[in-house]
Parts: structure tokens; sequence; C-alpha cells
């Protein structure tokens, strides 16, 4: 193999994964694509499983969220080795997420064909039930719980969703009637504020690139609440007002990977400060 051509995959890809260092502008750009086109692979496989990703789907998957999140504090608390740690640092984690998702929905739709139990409650109960498993592992294995992270930062994050949501309500801007958008809309803010967070008066750092570009510029870790409202707001409204005719799988989908990008971060940076790790 070409030592140019190793060299720049060991600098972009391979050492990211395994010293955690961050992100740059190479694997973010290659992740994002990736992740585009596998929500056209995801789209067929659920079209062929008729299931309809609508706002039931979206809460049912949410757990597996919240899992992933919580498995990359598992990493960051060292209680995974290696070479299995790698399997829990992006983006690895997020193709181990994805097949065990698959296989809970699976297993769940084959078991509720045999029942009259909606697939969705046992596939968000297998999500619940493994978020739980890394919550206790996680808590059983530190020494620090500090509770005023979570309702600081819940109460922020939460608190400036529902301002957001009653000022569009007042002003009739339809785009916040739908609720997987005041869903998203609320994971940013609630990824925002876990950032700002963190960084202003705890010791963490943001390792993603555009983030850390903007939080050097401005001198403040508050700046990633207008660039949070700068980005979802106007995309959540191109995804409604010009993709309306595409496939509703396809629509939620989209959807369901912005929801993603906000909500897992955010849960792993309060589950961090929590536990101080």
């Amino acid at each position: 193999m070409n030592i140019d051509f190793w060299n720049f995959i060991s600098h972009y890809y391979i050492n990211p994964l395994i010293y955690d260092t961050g992100y740059n502008p190479v694997d973010t750009i290659t992740y994002a694509v990736i992740l585009g086109l596998s929500l056209f692979g995801v789209h067929k496989l659920l079209n062929k499983l008729n299931i309809t990703v609508d706002d039931i789907f979206i809460l049912a998957v949410s757990p597996y969220i919240f899992v992933g999140g919580s498995l990359r504090v598992v990493e960051d608390a060292g209680l995974v080795s290696a070479p299995w740690k790698y399997l829990l640092i992006t983006p690895l984690i997020f193709f181990l997420v994805f097949f065990v998702c698959t296989a809970a929905l699976v297993i769940s739709i084959g078991i509720t064909k045999l029942t009259s139990i909606k697939y969705y409650w046992l596939f968000g109960a297998i999500g619940i039930a493994w978020g739980i498993i890394n919550v206790a592992l996680l808590y059983l294995n530190s020494t620090t719980f500090n509770v005023t992270v979570p309702v600081v930062v819940f109460s922020i994050g939460l608190g400036l969703a529902v301002l957001v949501y009653f000022t569009a309500k007042r002003f009739n801007i339809k785009l916040f009637k739908n609720r997987v958008n005041v869903f998203i809309l609320d994971s940013q803010l609630l990824d925002a504020t876990a950032t700002a967070f963190g960084i202003t008066f705890l010791p963490y750092a943001e390792k993603h690139v555009l983030p850390s570009f903007l939080i050097a510029v401005t001198g403040t870790a508050f700046i990633m609440y207008p660039l949070k409202l700068l980005v979802i707001i106007p995309a959540l409204y191109i995804i409604d007002r010009y993709l309306k005719g595409e496939s509703e799988n396809l629509i939620g989908l989209v959807k369901l990977a912005i929801l993603t990008v906000g909500l897992a971060p955010a849960i792993r940076d309060i589950m961090r400060m929590t536990l101080g790790i």
C-alpha cells in the first residue's frame, strides 16, 4: 500500500479513533456522507419490513439513541479495554447500535406477530432495558454523582425549547406544531446547554470541528445556542416544505438522524458531567 495513503488514513481516521482525540474536517465530512448514504439503505430495509417512520416509531427508537450516548460514557470511563473499546467510539459505535437495534426490531416484529402486542412496545422496551443496564454499570463504577448537572442542564434545555415552542405558537409558526420537530429542537438545545455548561463551568472541551472553531472565535461556548437555531430551524423548514412529496419514511429517517446527532452527544455530555468522567 502507498505509504502516503496509509499515513493519510492513519492521521485522519485511525488515530482519532484509537486515541479518541476528537474530529477533524476530513473524518467529519466522511462520516456525514456515510450517514447520508446509510439513510437510503435503512429506508429500503424499513420498507421491506413494512414499517412506517412516524411519531411512534421515532419515540420507540429514542431509547437506542440514549444507549448510544451512554455507551460512549462507558468507553470514556475506561470500563472496556482495547480492542473492544473501539466499538464504542465513532463511527464504529453507530454500526454497533444500528445492528443491535435492527436485530431488536426484527425480533420484536416476529414476536408480536404471535401476540396482540404492538411491535413498537417490545422494541422500545428492549432499548430501555439496554439503557438501564448501561446506567447501572456506570453508576456502580463511579464514585461521583453531581445531581446539579442534570437538573440545571435539563431545566435550561427544556425551558428554552418550551419558550421557542410557545413563541412559534403565538405567531402561528406551523413548523413547531409538529411534535417530532419540537423533539428535535429540544434535543439540539439540550446539546447546546450541555456543551455551554461543561466548557464554561467545568473542565470539558468541544471535539467537533465547527463548534470548536466558533467557540474559539467568539470566546464563549454559549455561541452553541444561535448556532443550533440557525442550523436546525432552516433544516426543518426545508424538510417540511420541499420534501413534502417524498416518501414519508425517508423524511422521517432524515429527522431521526438530526435528532440522533443532537440527543446522543447531549446524553453523553450530561452523564459524563454528572459522574465526573
